[in-house]
Parts: structure tokens; sequence; C-alpha cells
């Protein structure tokens, strides 16, 4: 069992970097834990609630109570399966914004800018507009990666962009092209139907090839000798086996497994380790540090005509919808109904949008379970870039074991002003001519919650997760104590070792992260075939000319 190259973890960034590296003729081991993504609760697009509840899928990983939320634990899905997040997340498809990759650069990350990696996101998509306009010279039309647009037949998601605009808000035919900000059409890796994973999109066709390979097991460290990764130690049938790697190991298991690996193999904080008794191979203080997330609220609308996907929610239509899905690979059952978005700025002075919407003509927690008004609407609304930092911590020396994770989500005054203005914006949306012939009231939060207390306590009790955890092994300049890997993803202290995954973001990028992470497998993998990066692009992204002074 050996390999050039040996990727833990079969999830965005690591089928990537499995397509990339075997294409070149590289031999390529992948480990993944979690077994098929084959059935309906994953590949149709509308099921996207139960492969997060299901033991099966998921890994079943929450968060120690939260200190600034009323020590709430909140649940923080990784996928357990071919595809990993990417087979079990919203579908939704959002590079980032320029202005985050650039703050990469500024903070470290030497050839991350957006200019740098804007080639990487076109190399990877085959970008379908479905006719709704877009930016083509800006998207990638023969990726692997196929990217659509739900096809916004309700009246709702169109009620939704012309609120925003009615209220004085940027709309934009592209979000993923050269302008982010604004009201539009959202977009979602699905393609024919299907959930469009990074396993089918990357992985199974990797898998035909004769120099790629899957090995199911649990990784339990990363096997160094003399300071050089030289495989990786799995547990698999109540056996333990080294798989070598003859030229690197890259660890690609997530924002949460990535950090804890790397404590294991004896990476991380020196105090740490020794507290658990193991050996330290490289005291990086930033292994499992910098834990950030996105936080949003369900805002709630009761729906004043029964033209909300509320209809379907019965078992009879249910079976219907899954039927025609099953049989055809058309119907609601194709689309993850997200189809409309918006990207806002909280006030005056902010440079880019640093409010996200998500837009579903139904009022549903994300479990599932529909609001008890009956006919309803919603946003998902949070903030993009809160100051809050949390960590991934080892709860035992026992590779089984689940991780401590601490987001401290809202721990910092900024994150409360923001999320105020999240509401209080919402509201505002909500309350445009465009919506007056659909809303009945106000579900959640109910009109009387005024008060920046009465807000704020309405935060505590229903914050949840986007589940977009990240940034737990930080890529930074190789002199920078805190920074875990280099900006060719090298982990800085160890040879033949590198980090591929959300875990090395420097900072969380505005919208969903498969996208970004699936771009890091990208990136990634022309580093460890020591090619040239591509070449730098040209273009010039839109950001608001009056940001400074104006809102909107």
């Amino acid at each position: 069992m050996e390999a050039d190259f040996v990727i833990v973890g079969a999830g965005s960034a690591g089928c990537a970097m499995a397509y990339r590296l075997s294409e070149a003729g590289a031999s390529v081991l992948i480990i993944e834990y979690g077994g098929t993504d084959a059935g309906p609760f994953i590949q149709m697009p509308a099921a996207l609630s139960y492969p997060m509840n299901m033991g099966l899928y998921d890994w079943g990983y929450s968060s120690e109570p939260e200190p600034h939320l009323g020590g709430r634990r909140l649940v923080c899905p990784r996928g357990k399966v071919i595809g990993g997040s990417s087979s079990i997340n919203g579908m939704v498809y959002v590079r980032g914004h320029a202005c985050d990759f650039d703050h990469w650069r500024d903070a470290g990350a030497e050839g991350w800018s957006y200019a740098d990696v804007l080639p990487y996101f076109k190399r990877m998509e085959h970008w379908h507009s479905g006719g709704h306009g877009g930016d083509p010279a800006w998207r990638g039309s023969d990726g692997p990666l196929h990217v659509t647009r739900g096809p916004r037949r309700n009246r709702l998601y169109h009620a939704f962009v012309e609120a925003g605009r009615q209220a004085g808000y940027q709309t934009t035919g592209d979000y993923n092209g050269e302008k982010q900000e604004g009201f539009g059409p959202m977009e979602q890796t699905v393609w024919r139907g299907r959930r469009w994973s990074a396993a089918n999109a990357y992985l199974k066709p990797a898998l035909r090839r004769d120099n790629c390979d899957l090995v199911r097991g649990l990784a339990r460290r990363v096997v160094i000798e003399n300071g050089r990764a030289v495989g990786v130690e799995i547990e698999r049938g109540g056996q333990t086996q080294v798989i070598r790697a003859r030229r690197e190991v890259i660890v690609a298991a997530s924002s949460i497994n990535s950090p804890k690996l790397l404590m294991l193999s004896g990476i991380g904080p020196a105090g740490h380790l020794a507290e658990h008794g193991i050996d330290v191979v490289a005291d990086r203080p930033g292994v499992g540090a910098n834990l950030q997330d996105h936080l949003e609220v369900y805002f709630q609308m009761a729906a004043s005509q029964p033209i909300t996907l509320y209809r379907y929610w019965t078992l009879f239509w249910k079976g219907v919808i899954g039927a025609q899905w099953l049989l055809t690979k058309t119907g609601l059952g194709a689309s993850n109904q997200f189809e409309s978005a918006a990207f806002i700025r909280s006030r005056a002075g902010v440079q880019y949008p640093d409010i996200q919407y998500h837009f579903l003509p139904l009022a549903v927690r994300y479990d599932g379970k529909a609001a008890a008004e009956g006919h309803g609407f919603q946003a998902h609304v949070g903030p993009m870039r809160s100051a809050s930092r949390g960590s991934v911590t080892l709860s035992s020396a026992d590779p089984k074991d689940a991780p401590a994770i601490r987001f401290n989500y809202m721990s910092q005054d900024s994150d409360w002003r923001d999320f105020r203005a999240c509401i209080r914006l919402t509201r505002e949306i909500f309350g445009q001519e465009a919506f007056a012939p659909y809303v009945r009231h106000a579900i959640q939060p109910g009109d009387e919650l005024q008060s920046d207390d009465e807000i704020d306590s309405f935060i505590r009790d229903h914050a949840e997760s986007a589940y977009h955890p990240c940034g737990t092994c930080r890529m930074g300049a190789a002199d920078d104590p805190l920074a875990v890997v280099d900006p060719q993803a090298r982990v800085i202290g160890v040879d033949g070792l590198r980090v591929a995954d959300s875990s090395i973001f420097p900072r969380i990028t505005n919208g969903n992260l498969n996208a970004p992470s699936i771009m890091v497998g990208e990136k990634v993998s022309d580093h460890l075939l020591g090619r040239g990066m591509l070449p730098a692009a040209n273009e010039a992204p839109w950001v608001h000319p009056k940001w400074q002074t104006e809102q909107r």
C-alpha cells in the first residue's frame, strides 16, 4: 500500500487533488473513513436536510457550550462520506469576494490574491447560465464542476430581488462574476437534477484511472521519520497499517479533523500535546487556533397567499416529488430551493459586502421541520466577517474521540452590532412594496422586538451555524509563528506534508465555503506537481464607488 501521494480525506479539496494529481500521471491513494454516496438522500438536491442529520453520513460533531449564546451547543456537521461535506451541504456555490483573497495575500499568503485564484476558479467550473445572464468572461466553461441556476419559477424569488432594488440596493446578474454586491439569482452545484458533489465531479472520474485508488479506514496519525512525513497510519477492520507516500502526504480532512490529525501526529501547541502524552514533532501553536464560522438567523415571514412550497410539505407530495425525481431527475426535487441571493454591506465605510442572504420560499428549519405557521418564506441572514475566533483541541489522544470544538461565537462587540444591522436591514427589505401582496406578518423575529436588548436576546436564542468552519491550520508566511502552512500549503517544520482544505483559509470568505475549498485543492495540486501556477488574471472586480460614504 504505497503511492506517490497519499491524501487523507475524500472531501471537496481531497477529491480535486486526487483528480489533478492522477491526471498528471502520479499515483494517488485517498483515505476516507466514510462510505458510499449512493442513494436519493444525498443525490436528490431537495433532500438536503436529510444527510446532514444522518449519522451514516455525518461525523456528528457539536460545539462545547457557547458562552455568548446562553450556553447552547451548536451542531457542526462534517461529511463522513465520499465527497465529504460537498455530499451533505446545501449545494450553494459562492466563490467569495475578490477582496477576501487579496486579504489572504496581505495576511502572508503570497500568491493567493484574487488575480492568482481566479484562474483556478475558472479551471474548476463548467458554468451554465441557463439563459439568465451572468458574466461568461469571468466564468469557466469546461471544468469538472457543473454550476447551474435554479429555475426560479416561484414568484417570491423575484419579489426578493425586486424588494432589494426598491430598498435602494444594487442588483447583480452574477455574484460570482464581476460584481458580488447586490440582489440576484443564486447558483448551485447541481447538474442534470443531481447533487454535483466533489465525488461526482472529481473523485469518480479519478478512480476510473489505474493510478488512483480509495482506501477505506480511519486515519490515526501521520507517520513522520527524521522530520519527514512518509505515510499515514490507518485503522481498518480492527487492524492498523501504514500507507506509505513516496512523495508527499496531504491532509484534507476538514477544518475540524485536519488540526486533530496534525495534533495526534505531534504537530501543534507543545503544551497541549504534552497534556495528552503526545511527543512533539513540531511546536506549532497555530494548529487548531483561528477557528471561524458564519452564524445566521432564519428571518421568517408568514405568507398571505398559498404560493410557498409549504403545499408540498405532506407525505403525499413528498412522495410525488421523489418519484418524479427518481424517474426523470426533474421537478422540485432537482433544486436545493435556494434560488435567489443577496450580498450587501452593513454600513457605510465597509468596502465590500459583509452580509449574505439565502432566500427560500418556505419557512423551515435546517433539520427539515416546517414552521408551525404553515405557508411562509424566509431569508437566512448573518454577518460574513465576524471578529470572533475559536479553537479545535484534542479531548484525548484516542483518534476515535471527537475533538473539542469551541467557536466562541459572538465574543466581540462588533459581532452584536453587525448582527443587529442584519435584523433591521432585513425587516426593511421585507417591508418593501414588492412583498406587500405576500406578507401576512413576521413569524420570527416578531415586530415587537425593537430595542438592541430585545434583538440581542433573539440572536442569543436563535442564531445557528451556517456550517462554514475554517481557519484552523492557517496559511501564512513561513516565518509567522502562528501560521501552520506556508503559501504552498507545506506544514512549517515538517517535510513532505501539506494541508489543503478550508482549514488553511487565513480568514473566512464571503459566502459558502465549498467553492473556495475546491479551489484550494485545485491550486495546491499545481504546487504538489511542481508546476508553474496558472497565469494571473487581469479582471478588475466591481467595488461600490461610494462605499466610504454610502451603505447602498
